[in-house]
């Protein structure tokens, strides 16, 4: 089977833009070891895949899935199913290729790695992955796990996917705006051109019925996990500070229970680094004075390199407790051994869609209980285990049942280009698994239509068909596009991958934040004047040119620069530039930051807004006040005629995030282009 490498950006000559096709060299996939390492390997984790349930009951979990063309399997955590299923089939089936989709690129990443060990293979041989920005795959590769994004990408060039026989959607129970989107394609598929398409939904809570409803009454196969008894502790008092409370927590256990590691659930990412940081600045004072197990923290993460994610799964040597903090991510779609207990912020962090606004709102709130669940149950893999849940009985309590869909609080903009893409001309009546509402899908092909990739008609246009391929969201997709017609590129490229990954400029304490903000400001002289996206551009140019590691460390230590996010953001640099075909031949001498900034504007003209004479701003859409956000460089600048912007905040009141100024006489430009 062939997989596939979409390079859509190829310049052939000004505007003209040709999308192809690569399959990845076989040779120079990952760490290649010889044939009886792997064998010896394989056979050494055989004795343990034999100890979970669904190995065990697999002969009864094949028939099932022969005799029918749709099932949905609910195994409990630890039953397997995200490893096992997989394999079954890939013995099983003779023609075609085994697609499994998870919902996030690090399961996708670690469990193809860990299926290839299983199944005595080099990673991208017969067992491969494809997520966002890394594909490991090969002509030889038969079973593909790849996140629901790489998919759906797959279905806008193949539009029936003859390249697989078996489709497995995995941890369908995180209702992914992606996942339901996946669902809707793949009733379409079996229901017309492949009758022969078989499909596995498998999901870790009891939300059978509802899969098995939408796929007109699909059996349902039900498979116990292993888990031992976790005892549960709450707080008396509600905490104030999440982060120190955790910290207090992970130390009290360090000091009074056995040798085990702890998971600890965090919100994000700002939360979780300032907590790593923390437990490694203390852990070896603590242990040294206390003579207990000397505490190791790790991060988990969606934006972690592959490389740091790997950490957490490798077992300590010597007197050492692991101490893994994580975001949501490792409540079912990653497995890390060795854990004992488990202490739960009961937190996460959604973005909400705020439909009226035409603006994504990033907020902290609750889990639902099946999710506190979840996260209880990672604690009882191995052995019996302990939960502490740092919020109060009576808290739980009131929290919602189950965590709402995904695409009940989401921007539809991408799920319907997608549609458009695939030639869906009834999009509000498509056959979604829930439908997020005709006014959501109306405004989503109005923005569609704003951007050029839909005509008068509701067609889709060259444009758009460009944008649906592109791995960036249709807004991001805009500029770039407009970025090739104005011969630009590469700054765009530059700012699209700066934005493309997450925390690349780090929130300074507050104590720090006025020193920080001026060595920005001082260093970012364009910054100061056209802003965040330029700024953005002036730091990431400055950082790259340090040869020298430690400097390069101190450098973005005293500006608040993320190290980890500046290695990702080169590495997405290096994947745009694939996909634009672009030559370092056509950089331009000097950086023309109108025309940057006009590009900009191309993609994000709904999120501007216009300075009043108080020297407030008001949103263009609807007149809203919005303020700039306090770490941009252009808050304390009031003299700005209008402003742009990529996020929107929500705290007590609106704020715009990566701002840059714009000119009244660009705005006007665009609403005449758009008329035209």
């Amino acid at each position: 089977m062939a997989s596939v490498k979409m390079h859509p950006f190829r310049r052939n000559k000004p505007g003209v833009v040709d999308f192809t096709e690569e399959v990845q060299d076989d040779e120079n996939i990952g760490e290649k070891l010889n044939k009886d390492a792997l064998k010896r390997k394989a056979r050494e984790l055989l004795e343990i895949r034999k100890t979970f349930p669904v190995f065990q009951n697999r002969h009864e979990i094949m028939h099932h899935l022969r005799e029918n063309q749709v099932s949905i399997l609910i195994g409990e955590t630890g039953s397997g199913k995200s490893t096992q299923v997989p394999q079954f089939l890939l013995d099983e089936v003779s023609e075609g290729g085994i697609a499994v989709t998870q919902p996030r690129r690090v399961a996708a990443i670690n469990l193809a790695t860990r299926v290839a060990q299983e199944h005595g293979c080099n990673l991208g041989d017969r067992v491969g992955y494809s997520v966002r920005f890394d594909n490991t795959t090969s002509k030889r590769t038969k079973l593909k796990y790849l996140t629901d994004g790489m998919l759906l990408r797959e279905l806008m060039m193949h539009k029936d996917l003859r390249q697989y026989s078996v489709v497995v959607i995995d941890e369908a129970h995180e209702r992914t705006v992606l996942t339901d989107l996946i669902l809707g394609f793949l009733k379409s598929l079996i229901n017309g051109p492949r009758p022969d398409l078989k499909i596995v939904v498998m999901s870790a809570t009891l939300q059978a019925e509802k899969f098995s409803a939408f796929f007109d009454s699909a059996p349902i196969l039900f498979v116990e996990g292993r888990k031992f008894q976790v005892s549960q502790y709450y707080l008396t008092a509600p905490c104030d500070d999440v982060v120190d409370s955790m910290i207090r927590c992970c130390c009290q256990i360090n000091q009074g229970e056995q040798l085990g590691d702890i998971l600890c659930f965090l919100p994000g990412q700002e939360e979780i680094d300032k907590a790593v940081a923390v437990m490694n600045r203390i852990a070896e004072c603590v242990s040294e004075t206390t003579k207990v197990p000397l505490m190791v923290a790790y991060p988990l993460y969606a934006a972690l390199p592959p490389a740091q994610q790997a950490k957490v799964f490798l077992p300590l040597k010597g007197f050492k407790r692991k101490i893994v903090f994580s975001t949501n991510i490792a409540e079912t779609s990653v497995t890390i051994s060795g854990l004992r207990f488990v202490i739960d912020s009961g937190l996460r962090k959604v973005k909400v869609w705020r439909h009226q606004l035409g603006l994504a709102t990033l907020l902290t709130v609750p889990i639902s209980k099946a999710s506190a669940m979840q996260r209880t149950g990672r604690a009882g893999r191995e052995s019996e285990g302990k939960s502490y849940r740092l919020y109060r009985e009576s808290d739980y309590s009131k929290l919602p049942e189950q965590t709402e869909p995904e695409i009940a609080r989401s921007d539809v903009t991408a799920p319907v280009l997608m549609l458009k893409r695939y030639a869906v001309e009834d999009v509000v009546n498509w056959t979604w698994f829930e439908n997020p509402g005709r006014e959501a899908l109306v405004l989503a092909l109005q923005e569609l239509y704003e951007l050029q990739a839909l005509d008068d008609a509701g067609k889709i246009t060259a444009r758009g068909e460009q944008m649906a391929l592109l791995p960036l969201p249709p807004q991001m997709s805009a500029v770039l596009i407009a970025a090739g017609d104005q011969h630009c590129l590469s700054p765009v490229i530059d700012i699209l991958a700066c934005l493309s990954v997450d925390n690349f400029l780090l929130n300074p304490a507050p104590e720090l934040r006025d020193e920080v903000n001026e060595r920005r400001v001082e260093l970012c002289r364009a910054g100061r004047k056209h802003g965040d996206l330029i700024m953005m551009k002036e730091l990431y140019d400055t950082a790259i040119q340090f040869k020298n590691a430690q400097e390069r460390a101190e450098w973005c230590q005293k500006l608040c620069v993320s190290q980890r996010a500046l290695k990702n953001i080169i590495k997405v640099r290096e994947q745009l530039r694939v996909y634009c075909k672009y030559q370092e031949s056509e950089q331009q001498e000097t950086l023309d930051i109108p025309k940057v900034l006009k590009c900009f504007l191309s993609g994000f003209r709904k999120n501007t807004a216009i300075g009043m004479p108080d020297r407030s701003y008001r949103t263009v859409l609807t007149g809203e006040p919005i303020g700039v956000h306090p770490s941009s460089l252009l808050f304390r600048d009031r003299n700005c005629p209008a402003i742009l912007y990529t996020e929107y905040v929500f705290t007590t009141r609106g704020y715009a995030r990566n701002v840059s100024r714009v000119e009244l006489s660009w705005l006007q430009g665009e609403v005449a282009k758009r008329h035209i």
